[in-house]
């Protein structure tokens, strides 16, 4: 009798056993199913303007890590155009740099398998006037960015990286404001001295809509992410040694080295500001951030800011994802 009862004991608990394992199994799917769910981004860039903004863009579309959810084309309009008969390759008379940006990212989506990806053009002005104010620029590119924030989850958020003038997402977050605390927007622009705590917003990004910047850096429910050229300053590659690993039959290599030879031919070396700035989002443990005070003529609150970059481990680690395109 006491070994039938020994035996019944052993078989319920290796019953409870059993069913232990099997919830706590369910559990840890449940919550690896939560945890596995991609980021979602949103690349605006201004694709036209020169170089480094196509590197950029392949360089995200590479990540497998990452939901990119869309790719919109930034305008690079700026006092130049007015004043000189060519910007880089472009005749300037009539040109439409949105334009420019948005045929360009449809080669690269092209290039990459990756149409399905949503590339709405953006606005072709700045926010405002050139005398300030801050009006909406509604655009392709803005109605999207709202319809995929209004998508999301209660406690998702977008994480949008600019790589020109902020007037897309400014515009978005402008014409519907319910969608900035769902935002984290990456930046590239301005300059900041850490040492000396100052901002100067006399950079090139920046010029081209300083009425959308003041407008993202006022509103203190937008959480910014910036990346000062005087940080992206060192990441510099040499052209021919870029060249040495472009020179391959795959098509995405062939259009990145084309488009050094397009835009900058004369220029031996160069600053990749865009590809800085997604290898900061991407790698963040190569680069320090500090929260720092938006510049004395802003609505004063935090922002962080990319005081440093690992130039070194950054190099290396974009050399390894060029070089896996050649396999």
């Amino acid at each position: 009798m006491a070994q039938t009862e020994n035996k019944l004991d052993f078989n319920n608990m290796n019953i409870f056993r059993t069913k232990y394992i099997l919830i706590v199994a369910l559990i840890l799917s449940f919550d690896s199913n939560i945890f596995s769910q991609k980021q979602k981004v949103w690349l605006d860039a201004d694709t036209g303007n020169e170089t480094d903004d196509v590197y950029a863009i392949v360089q995200l579309l590479m990540d497998n890590s990452i939901d990119l959810v869309g790719l919109s084309a930034a305008h690079f309009n700026n006092a130049d155009l007015i004043a000189f008969e060519k910007w880089n390759q472009y005749q300037t008379k009539g040109i439409n740099t949105v334009n420019i940006s948005q045929q360009l990212n449809i080669e690269i989506l092209q290039l990459m398998g990756k149409t399905n990806i949503a590339h709405p053009i953006g606005a072709d002005r700045q926010m405002g006037r050139a005398w300030g104010n801050q009006e909406p620029r509604p655009s392709e590119a803005s109605a999207q960015i709202i319809a995929t924030v209004k998508q999301l989850a209660p406690n998702e958020k977008l994480h949008v990286i600019c790589l020109g003038a902020l007037t897309n997402i400014a515009s978005a977050i402008a014409l519907d404001s319910s969608i900035a605390k769902h935002i984290e927007c990456y930046l590239l622009g301005a300059k900041y001295n850490y040492q000396k705590k100052y901002w100067d917003k006399s950079e090139f990004n920046i010029r081209n809509d300083l009425n959308a910047f003041d407008y993202l850096l006022n509103n203190p429910n937008v959480a910014l992410i910036i990346m000062p050229i005087s940080t992206a300053q060192p990441f510099r590659f040499e052209r021919d040694a870029l060249y040495a690993v472009l020179t391959n039959k795959n098509p995405v290599l062939n259009h990145l080295k084309q488009r050094w030879e397009e835009t900058n031919p004369e220029s031996t070396i160069r600053t990749l500001w865009d590809v800085a700035l997604v290898l900061a989002y991407q790698k963040p443990k190569f680069v320090t951030v500090k929260k720092v005070l938006t510049p004395p003529e802003n609505t004063q609150r935090l922002v962080k800011v990319y005081t440093e970059i690992d130039e070194s481990k950054m190099k290396q680690y974009y050399w390894n994802s060029l070089k896996s395109l050649k396999k």
